[in-house]
């Protein structure tokens, strides 16, 4: 039989259907193979990282089938550990595929330090406004007298006196001396100047 009478005969074509029956039974096989050793389809809980070191969520998330990426370090927060995790995305509880990127954010290992303004002759409300911006925060009040209300006179930090170009941490408590706003003159001295200006005024009319 001549090869272009064998290309059109039965034969011929019973092989190769035989042929792609097997082909296409290897790719399905191959590919429930691939599904089988990927856990392909599977949704992954992702883990709470909360307060984690990145270390430890490496190792947690890896176990897990997933990766961590960290992204940034944010401003030191007292209520959790330094150089934890304090924010991850996807959030715990969220379902996603085998082998996605948690990304995160870790907290600082302390709180940054600041350049103290001058404060001093300055009102109340605009030194407050200063020290917020700042991550300061605004401690106990004294009054003392002074002719000028809520004027800042003296500043101080754990009891000791603060000038403007000192290094502070932020968080810090910043305690302020303040004018009351009240004459300087007592009572008796008050007295004694309205006699004089009677006097005077009695030797100006004689």
């Amino acid at each position: 039989m001549s090869f272009k009478k064998f290309l059109f005969s039965f034969t011929f074509f019973k092989n190769l259907f035989i042929a792609l029956i097997i082909v296409v039974l290897f790719l399905v096989a191959f590919v429930k193979f691939l599904d089988f050793s990927t856990n392909h389809g599977e949704e992954i809980t992702v883990p709470n990282l909360s307060k984690m070191k990145l270390e430890v969520a490496e190792e947690k998330l890896d176990d897990e089938g997933l990766e961590v990426f960290l992204l940034d370090t944010v401003d030191f927060r007292p209520e959790f550990p330094p150089y934890s995790i304090v924010e991850q995305d996807p959030i715990a509880g969220s379902k996603v595929k085998d082998g996605r990127k948690i990304y995160v954010k870790l907290n600082a290992g302390g709180f940054a330090m600041v350049t103290f303004p001058d404060l001093k002759d300055k009102t109340f409300r605009q030194a407050t406004n200063t020290l917020r911006a700042l991550g300061l925060v605004e401690g106990e009040l004294k009054y003392v007298p002074n002719i000028a209300k809520d004027i800042v006179l003296e500043v101080s930090c754990n009891g000791k006196p603060v000038k403007a170009g000192d290094k502070l941490m932020k968080n810090s408590k910043i305690d302020f001396v303040l004018g009351d706003g009240k004459d300087l003159f007592k009572e008796e001295e008050l007295d004694s100047l309205n006699m004089d200006q009677q006097e005077i005024e009695k030797d100006t009319t004689h």
